[in-house]
């Protein structure tokens, strides 16, 4: 057992090399699957349209059991929560690779999901215990320089593997990564105190169907405009209010309205569901803005869109070290204003616009981002009870899906309505990032107690 200035050195290094070595691989295979449907379509003799459930049943499984597992890790530990994950998400990536037809493989990549949301549950909350609360900032920065990382090499380690071999590969590689992350957790992983509560099914069967009808719902009703995706959308809805009312009388409730209550943790929240909001909607729509409005090439795109990534590489890890020291709030609202003054300068560009113009203002949105995300995430998991540490990890990873999902719903509806849906998007990216901004500053009013404990 650990108290909370976390673990001694060398145990920290080891145990935070698994935490990220294994969230490294959930993100990636997250972004090569992407790359790999075509060929996955294919192989397998399916339609383009059905090969869209490899990647939608590994984010709907994630989606739905981000909060029951991160309310699974308080009862029974976030190390064990997370070492199941791994190995679930092992076995799962071994099912990819011998999947025969198109049904089995998006049913291994739904428990992939799963094994990838015991990861993605509980990593903030093995930060908070691993390294002293002196130092959680810069490890969420570093936390958010391997996922920016991870995000930005994916579709190249895809694209390198099917150059040379099979899809089923980009699974298989998961096998011994994925071990030797298990062989470092199970020896380094901090062991945290168990509660004495039990997990709440009820609860936790209102989540699934709050996430699972709203994710499925928005996908139907954006893709065919079909009138079931508003019924799925009305039930998620109703299940939703169902959820709240039943956590509301509960002490440490799955879904965290305990924690939702403090208006420091809810703006923060806040903050995050508009700035993921604002990111999706730029990243859907930046290839379409740079190939048709730009006139760019495919493989200009590429190298246009990775100044926003590396800009985040370089920010994420200095603004999570100065968050250990200065307010959230403040760095936070930096941050977002410089995202929301980047994708609002992107949105004016010229057809015309030479590759050093498009370049700087990407690299502004993406240290914009990156000074928003470590300080913001920081706040998130130091504001809540420590005992609360799981609720307030899994609302970290709930919050980012979700403001994701509304970004790249919005740009679908854009896209419909008008032939400038990319500019558009664009602008409303922007107006997204503004907004979070004035919600992160507005921490700094009457919260200013609460702001220097959580950086104490």
């Amino acid at each position: 057992m650990i108290d909370r200035d976390g673990l001694p050195i060398p145990q920290r290094y080891w145990a935070v090399a698994a935490i990220w070595l294994a969230i490294a691989m959930a993100v990636l295979d997250a972004a090569i699957a992407n790359v790999a449907l075509p060929a996955i379509a294919r192989d397998l003799h399916a339609a383009a349209a059905e090969s869209i459930w490899v990647v939608n049943a590994y984010q709907l499984a994630i989606v739905v059991s981000l909060l029951p597992l991160a309310a699974l890790g308080e009862i029974v530990t976030f190390r064990r929560v997370f070492i199941s994950g791994l190995v679930l998400f092992v076995l799962a990536s071994i099912g990819c690779t011998f999947a025969h037809s198109l049904w089995e493989l998006s049913l291994a990549r739904a428990v992939q999901g799963f094994g990838a949301a015991g990861v993605m549950s509980v990593n903030g909350a093995l930060l908070r215990f691993t390294f002293p609360n002196s130092k959680l900032g810069q490890a969420v920065g570093l936390n958010a320089l391997v996922v920016s990382i991870s995000a930005v090499v994916g579709p190249s380690v895809a694209s390198a593997i099917l150059a040379v071999a099979s899809w089923q590969w980009l699974f298989a590689i998961n096998v011994p990564i994925g071990l030797a992350a298990f062989i470092v957790s199970r020896a380094a992983l901090p062991d945290t105190a168990k509660s004495d509560r039990s997990l709440d099914w009820i609860a936790a069967g209102l989540n699934v169907l709050t996430f699972g009808l709203i994710f499925t719902g928005v996908d139907v009703l954006t893709r065919n405009g079909s009138w079931v995706g508003g019924v799925e959308m009305a039930l998620g809805v109703a299940a939703a209010v169902a959820l709240v009312r039943r956590s509301m009388g509960q002490a440490r409730p799955l879904a965290p309205i305990d924690l939702l209550r403090s208006r420091l943790f809810s703006l923060t929240v806040a903050t995050s569901v508009a700035s993921f909001s604002a990111q999706m909607l730029a990243f859907v729509a930046l290839p379409f803005f740079f190939q048709g409005d730009l006139h760019r090439t495919q493989v200009e795109t590429g190298v246009l869109m990775t100044p926003w990534p590396v800009a985040v590489g370089f920010a994420a890890p200095l603004a999570g070290k100065l968050a250990d020291r200065y307010s959230a709030a403040i760095l936070s609202g930096i941050g977002l204003s410089a995202l929301a003054a980047g994708l609002a300068l992107l949105a004016l560009l010229p057809s015309h616009a030479g590759a050093v113009d498009i370049g700087w203002r990407m690299a502004l949105c993406g240290l914009g981002f990156g000074f928003f995300q470590a300080p913001n995430n920081r706040t998130m998991l130091s504001s809540a009870p420590l005992d609360r540490t799981g609720a307030a990890g899994g609302m970290l990873a709930t919050a980012r899906l979700t403001g994701q999902t509304i970004g790249a719903t919005l740009t679908a509806i854009l896209f419909a309505a008008s032939r400038h849906g990319p500019t558009l998007a664009l602008a409303l990216g922007a107006v997204f990032a503004g907004a979070a901004a004035v919600v992160s500053v507005s921490r700094l009013v009457g919260n200013r107690r609460m702001i220097s404990a959580s950086a104490a």
